[in-house]
């Protein structure tokens, strides 16, 4: 925030003005640039909002109209990552000796106004808090089993058993790893740990996992098979590639739905929003959050996943030659063919699907707006 002693415009401050005229505009719902904004107000406080957080409102302004509370929280919000103190306003403040230098907040990129964004939404699933999971008794037995693998697809087959009243494990279980095609895997594995720990973005990630001649760990199925039978035996071990077979897997009749997969600007938003979170809750309860409250959220916003580009395509049809080798070595049951490893070719022209940081942004604004909708609809019930 910038101190309204600095008066860069002159003795009366005219630069200040502007800026709490800008200021007032924004809280009413205003749309302009702060480089076309002329009109001046009178102090609105000791302190200007910081530049990220003004760009942010008007961002919110343009998508939808947002409640006085929603308002006021972008205003007071802080960056994570950065620190205090906020980007100053330029033609408002005058530059300090210390420092970034004043800006204009419709030159800065989108990840400086995601800083700002990302920490009110990890507020946001602090509050919403994990969903309730209604687990029904069943007094009839079931086969005793576990689900492993690849973790962005078992988790949800796991969740579906539990909600039928079938938890994991028991005397004798059978452990399921659960895979897919090698492209898919090693997607899934960044997409899982955006909604995890988070770490680096896909385009670092990728860029790094394709020049290995191993798979991520979390989509190496070979490997996450081979630790399953050193503990339990190859015959306590069966891996699932073709996913009409998992019912008969694990014992149950009815189908099991496929795990749904977020677009790659969501989960590009979940992978921002572990940073802030992550200072508000334990890690495993980040993980269940994120999982279980922002997945949700997410979901109702559909886009194309992440998806490897022919080259890296290439690569991992290479490495599903050598898994599919590995497990028709093994000794443990393989459901599916291992031709299923292999992904589908891509077309020549098709490249890699990443997220765009315009996009990501825009997604976590209508975030915003709709938990701000949300909690005023609650908050008016209440009373």
């Amino acid at each position: 925030m910038s101190d309204p002693t600095d008066r860069p415009d002159g003795p009366d401050g005219a630069g200040e003005r502007r800026a709490w005229g800008w200021v007032a505009s924004l809280r009413a719902g205003g749309t302009t640039p702060w480089a076309d904004w002329r009109d001046e107000a009178e102090r609105g406080s000791r302190f200007l909002p910081g530049a990220q957080q003004l760009e942010l409102l008007r961002r919110v302004n343009l998508l939808g109209r947002p409640g006085p509370a929603l308002v006021e929280r972008v205003l007071a919000a802080s960056a994570p990552g950065r620190g205090r103190p906020d980007l100053l306003l330029a033609g408002a403040s005058r530059p300090t000796s210390y420092g970034p230098r004043p800006v204009d907040p419709g030159d800065l990129p989108a990840t400086e106004l995601l800083r700002v964004a990302t920490n009110l939404i990890a507020e946001d699933v602090v509050a919403a808090g994990l969903p309730e999971v209604q687990v029904p008794r069943l007094n009839r037995p079931w086969r005793p089993y576990e689900v492993a693998g690849v973790r962005w697809l078992a988790g949800p087959v796991r969740d579906q058993m539990v909600r039928r009243g079938r938890r994991p494990g028991g005397r004798g279980f059978v452990a399921t790893i659960v895979g897919a095609d090698v492209a898919t895997m090693v997607e899934l594995a960044w997409v899982s740990r955006c909604f995890d720990e988070g770490g680096p973005d896909w385009s670092s990630w990728i860029g790094g996992a394709t020049r290995r001649p191993t798979p991520p760990p979390r989509a190496d199925l070979p490997d996450m098979a081979a630790t399953w039978a050193g503990g339990l035996g190859a015959h306590r071990v069966q891996v699932v590639l073709d996913h009409d077979r998992l019912p008969y897997a694990l014992g149950t009749r009815r189908a099991l739905a496929p795990a749904p997969v977020p677009s790659a600007d969501a989960a590009e938003l979940a992978r921002w929003v572990t940073a802030p979170l992550g200072l508000l809750v334990l890690p495993q309860e980040q993980a269940e959050l994120l999982r279980r409250t922002l997945l949700p959220w997410l979901l109702r916003h559909p886009g194309p996943p992440v998806r490897l580009d022919v080259e890296q395509r290439a690569w991992a049809a290479d490495l599903a030659g050598r898994m599919a080798r590995t497990l028709r070595d093994a000794e443990y049951a393989v459901l599916g063919s291992t031709d299923l490893l292999v992904p589908a070719p891509a077309a020549r022209t098709q490249g890699s699907a990443g997220p765009d940081d315009d996009r990501v942004l825009e997604l976590a604004v209508r975030l915003l707006l709709e938990r701000g909708e949300r909690t005023t609809g609650a908050a008016v019930a209440r009373r």
